[in-house]
């Protein structure tokens, strides 16, 4: 899966999926709605910096906390098209690939990056950022297969009328 976009950089590391997306919130399912609440424990202020094809820029261990879908559903609903950080929390992770949401794990394309540069993300092992590209640890197979299905129910269904 290829993305590109416009980087907003989210500053710090151990950002909580609680916080971006409170427990109040969690009966809202439709994700463009959900996506009013993005960020609302965390920095609100980050929506307002959100345009079509933003790919956030994150520090490590991004997405600590509950498990929920809610964050990668609400990022889809505002427009976010994939996320490049220093590290993952392993269930954010998997709930980004199990979303469609392209997510890569590269420090050095992480660091280079600052608000407003041009972004793409191959989940196929690159990141690029201002022209500069760098090497990424490649996805899996399967999770390369899920993220160019759209996300995992796409993927189960593709499966199931094989």
């Amino acid at each position: 899966m290829r993305v590109e976009g416009v980087a907003l950089l989210v500053e710090g590391d151990n950002v909580d999926t609680d916080v971006m997306y409170p427990g109040v919130y969690l009966n809202v399912e439709d994700p463009a709605e959900m996506a009013q609440y993005l960020f609302e424990g965390f920095d609100p202020t980050l929506r307002e910096r959100l345009v079509e094809g933003t790919i956030l820029v994150v520090g490590s261990n991004f997405g600590i906390g509950s498990s929920r879908e809610h964050v990668p559903l609400a990022m889809k609903g505002s427009g976010i098209r994939g996320v490049v950080g220093r590290s993952f929390a392993r269930i954010f992770y998997r709930n980004c690939v199990n979303l469609g949401l392209a997510i890569v794990a590269c420090p050095a394309a992480a660091d280079a990056a600052h608000d407003g540069s041009l972004i793409a993300i191959d989940t196929a092992g690159a990141v690029e950022v201002a022209g500069v590209m760098f090497a990424a640890p490649a996805a899996p197979p399967l999770v390369l297969e899920v993220g160019a299905a759209g996300g995992l129910v796409d993927w189960t269904a593709s499966q199931i009328t094989r």
